[in-house]
């Protein structure tokens, strides 16, 4: 028989949940420090949201500071360097590189070098070095060396290292004329940086100016820029870069050479920024903030530096960073074909143009030096510019 009496309320309660009580001390502005934390990244400008994100791509952090200290040693490259750009030890042609140890029979004694005694193989008639392991030579730090004109103007002679007294110091070898590489290699630094960076300064200069209008007039201006690009781009830029190259006077002095040079790069590489620049302008312009100060009597190029281009820079920074390399590349393309720079110029093409002979090569390894710097740089670029294109992109 079913039992119908009724129930009190206490029977009818279900099982209760066990409860959890922090001990911990109560704390009245954990919630303000929570909201002080999310308004400060709500509130963030864009630059700063950009290098927020920037900071968390390792590899581009690394590169950046790779780069950073490659450029200001071009700045001091004659205070790195142990020899002068043009010195020459006619006693150690095609000398091999000497090595840095720290330690002699056993014994710590700082960095040092062995000398290298020279003989001729009467069989190949080469010159044949071989370092002399019984006096150890201390390199000296932070020393007085060779004189130099610093940037030209400026006279010197403090060094970062110095060779021994009465020794030589060749970390990398010697060149064809007793040149020292790793001097070479650090000066050369100095004009194939630079010539990426000025030459994506004219490059950006132009894509800004030709694509801006493009993109915001339109009509028979959008036409005539188009076919312009259309014409650069159809031409492969390799035959192109040689024939403009061999173009220039050879009467000209090398400082002209470099600046030909570097307008001719910058003249063939806007079209591509150019084409992105006319895209981004021809969706931004018709929006209401562009149709709004176009309306309140804004001139045009108030509408595009002020409105229309800082709604796209950061993408247009990094696409510029991606541009550099191709500039260095093309710049050690042309030297290393020998229609870029000259001589006395020296860039990492120039000296690459020495390694030509594949039998100089095979016996003098360390002419191909140069290339190491090259890749290092144009890898650094390549990261750093993945990070910054990551970082720009609002729906990272």
């Amino acid at each position: 028989m079913t039992d119908i009496s009724p129930r009190s309320p206490a029977e009818h309660r279900p099982a209760s949940t066990p409860h959890f009580v922090s001990h911990e001390p109560w704390d009245p502005y954990v919630a303000d420090k929570l909201t002080a934390d999310q308004e400060k990244y709500y509130m963030a400008g864009q630059w700063k949201l950009m290098w927020w994100r920037f900071r968390r791509h390792r590899p581009a952090v690394v590169s950046a500071a790779f780069l950073a200290l490659m450029y200001f040693s071009i700045l001091i490259s004659e205070w790195i360097a142990p020899y002068d750009l043009h010195t020459r030890h006619i006693r150690y042609i095609f000398a091999p590189p000497q090595g840095v140890h720290v330690f002699h029979e056993g014994r710590f004694i700082g960095p040092h070098v062995y000398g290298l005694s020279v003989h001729r193989d009467m069989d190949t008639l080469q010159r044949v070095y071989r370092p002399d392991r019984d006096e150890p030579q201390k390199l000296r730090f932070f020393c007085r060396g060779e004189s130099y004109k610093f940037w030209g103007l400026i006279e010197g002679s403090f060094h970062l290292v110095c060779p021994p007294e009465g020794g030589t110091f060749f970390l990398l070898g010697t060149d064809r004329l007793g040149r020292d590489m790793l001097s070479r290699i650090v000066y050369a630094a100095r004009i194939s940086l630079t010539i990426g960076i000025i030459g994506i300064v004219l490059s950006f200069a132009l894509a800004l100016i030709l694509g801006g209008l493009a993109g915001y007039y339109g009509g028979w201006v959008d036409l005539v820029v188009q076919r312009i690009t259309e014409i650069l781009k159809s031409f492969p830029h390799l035959p192109l870069w040689l024939a403009l190259s061999a173009a220039l006077p050879v009467t000209w002095s090398p400082l002209l050479i470099y600046f030909g040079i570097t307008l001719i790069l910058a003249l063939l590489d806007w079209p591509s920024l150019g084409r992105a620049v006319r895209s981004k302008l021809l969706a931004l312009r018709e929006e209401d903030y562009a149709v709004a100060a176009q309306m309140m009597g804004a001139k045009p190029a108030r509408i595009i530096g002020r409105h229309l281009l800082p709604g796209f820079m950061s993408h247009l920074i990094a696409s510029a960073t991606l541009s550099i390399p191709s500039m260095i590349l093309a710049e050690t393309a042309l030297s290393f074909l020998g229609l870029g720079l000259r001589p006395p110029i020296t860039s990492w093409g120039v000296l690459l143009n020495e390694a030509t002979d594949i039998n100089v090569v095979a016996v003098n390894w360390w002419l191909m030096m140069p290339v190491v710097p090259v890749i290092l740089v144009i890898l650094a670029y390549q990261f750093m510019g993945d990070g910054m294109r990551d970082a720009a992109d609002p729906y990272a």
